[in-house]
């Protein structure tokens, strides 16, 4: 005879516990190192490029700046647009608080230390360069209009491809 349902040894249905979302599967961690990745990837790219770009908007700028003085041959005029063209680079590569004040001695000092990697070449502070503190208030400055050129090409090309620092 059978038993009855209710006489039957049958234990009641266990379900298994619920799956835990703490710590997540290895496939997880691998897809957010690859998301990682992905964003630091995509920041380095797009700075180099501004860099590349600012590189080659300064290059133009001063291409430009160098034909103006080869027609009118204006040493002051040259070398206040050199002045300035010089301190929106630095500002545009170099933190604010760091280059905003400079003036003087200590800007063409810092132009140096940035021209070589060693930075024991003195162009601005003892040579060529110092003409940007004194041309604009000295209309009677001799300015060597294309060594000036070359030395701020020569900056602009060491320091717009370089990172910030």
């Amino acid at each position: 005879m059978t038993p009855a349902p209710e006489n039957l040894p049958l234990r009641d249905i266990h379900l298994p516990d619920p799956v835990s979302w703490w710590p997540p599967a290895p496939g997880w961690w691998g897809l957010l190192v690859l998301c990682l990745l992905l964003v630091l990837v995509i920041r380095a790219l797009i700075n180099a490029r501004r860099r590349g770009r600012l590189k080659r908007d300064s290059l133009t700028l001063l291409q430009q700046l160098a034909e103006q003085f080869q027609h009118n041959s204006d040493g002051q005029q040259l070398t206040v647009q050199l002045s300035v063209l010089l301190r929106r680079l630095a500002l545009s590569l170099y933190p604010r608080r760091q280059v905003a004040a400079m003036t003087g001695r200590e800007w063409l000092e810092f132009l140096d230390e940035r021209l070589t990697p060693d930075g024991n070449e003195k162009a601005f502070s003892e040579g060529t360069g110092q003409v940007l503190i004194e041309a604009p208030y000295n209309p009677d400055c001799r300015v060597d209009g294309e060594a000036l050129i070359d030395l701020v090409r020569r900056w602009i090309t060491r320091n717009a491809g370089n990172r910030r620092s």
